[in-house]
């Protein structure tokens, strides 16, 4: 199990706002900045953390647990809204299993971001 994960960003400024946006429909925020980098989560805890620097290479993909579908479209029209490119927009991924509800969004740095939810609606 996983208890937070790091990505170096090409302009810190810049995926710190855009995160600040796309995370916020799945109850994160930022909660700390230290050292240069910036730690978001939810109920304080941060487990998403960016540093800036040089993008992290080659690019990765991360996906966040949302309860339900409608925090998966808010987080997609959240990341769009926040300059992120359409990497799938929100929909049923029966590929994976009939209830696989997922959106895709690449973030500044072309990272696959994603929020999913798995229970039916």
């Amino acid at each position: 199990m996983l208890d937070h994960i790091g990505l170096e960003v090409g302009d810190y400024e810049k995926s710190k706002a855009f995160y600040t946006v796309a995370m916020a429909p799945l109850g994160y925020k930022l909660i700390m900045e230290v050292h240069g980098f910036a730690g978001f989560g939810a109920e304080g805890k941060p487990d998403f953390w960016i540093k800036g620097g040089k993008m992290t290479a080659p690019q990765v993909h991360v996906a966040f647990a949302a309860p339900n579908r409608a925090k998966v479209r808010g987080f997609y029209a959240a990341a769009m809204a926040a300059g992120g490119k359409d990497n799938g927009p929100p929909g049923i991924r029966a590929i994976y299993h009939p209830h696989y509800y997922g959106a895709f969004v690449l973030d500044p740095d072309g990272h696959n971001i994603e929020a999913v939810c798995h229970m039916p609606e």
